[in-house]
């Protein structure tokens, strides 16, 4: 595993772009700082390094990615963390024991760009294979304190398509939008709300027509302008 996580290290540092990686870091507003490595390209050194050195078991998986997230001394290193995570053939391993990682990462990532290529994957396919378990912490996590949480609960059925669960999608908006907290107003409630119905609405329109209309003085300009985009 050690190894495996140098070369991946090793790798990200020798395509480094100085340039870049300032655009990055002040794009994102990151606390910590980028290699100015391109997402592709991150993945492609990833899966090569994988090549070389596979993930064994779902033990080796967890211990490769928490030292890749945990112990990252810059950004791209929690992108290869999600990048192995994904791997298709490491599915087998991605089960409900990995539910607290799943929600250390939502509360240390704490920014968009880790927490949205984490719910519209690993926990979106955990919620889809088992609804019964996943779905009542979604709805816990949909009025919770912690803004990135609360996010999560949002947008973790984007991309499901028929697999998406309506009821829950609106359980975890009502529920999103109750709390009298400040919470509700923030930009990254409001506009999860927006890319949520937006999404769903390519499978079923007429619901998200009759969701927005019903709770049109509760949702956020921000929400329906979101939501009804491609209506």
């Amino acid at each position: 595993m050690i190894r495996r996580v140098e070369q991946i290290r090793h790798d990200l540092a020798d395509h480094a772009d100085a340039d870049r990686a300032g655009q990055q870091q002040a794009y994102m507003k990151s606390a910590i700082p980028f290699r100015g490595v391109r997402l592709p390209d991150v993945r492609r050194l990833t899966r090569s390094a994988l090549r070389d050195d596979p993930v064994l078991s779902q033990e080796d998986l967890v211990a490769t990615v928490t030292a890749l997230w945990d112990d990252a001394s810059y950004r791209e290193e929690r992108y290869a963390a999600l990048a192995v995570l994904h791997l298709p053939k490491h599915r087998r391993w991605r089960d409900l024991t990995l539910l607290p990682l799943y929600e250390h990462w939502v509360v240390t990532g704490r920014w968009w760009d880790l927490v949205d290529d984490l719910c519209t994957h690993a926990l979106r396919e955990l919620l889809i294979t088992h609804p019964v378990e996943v779905a009542p912490l979604i709805r816990r996590w949909a009025h919770d304190d912690d803004l990135w949480r609360r996010r999560a609960a949002l947008v973790c059925q984007v991309g499901a398509k028929d697999a998406a669960d309506a009821e829950l999608l609106s359980d975890v908006i009502a529920s999103a939008l109750s709390p009298p907290d400040e919470l509700r107003h923030d930009f990254f409630v409001r506009k999860g709300i927006g890319w949520a119905l937006r999404d769903y609405a390519r499978t079923d329109p007429e619901w998200v027509r009759d969701f927005v209309q019903t709770h049109r003085e509760q949702l956020s300009p921000l929400s329906i302008r979101e939501a009804t985009k491609h209506l």
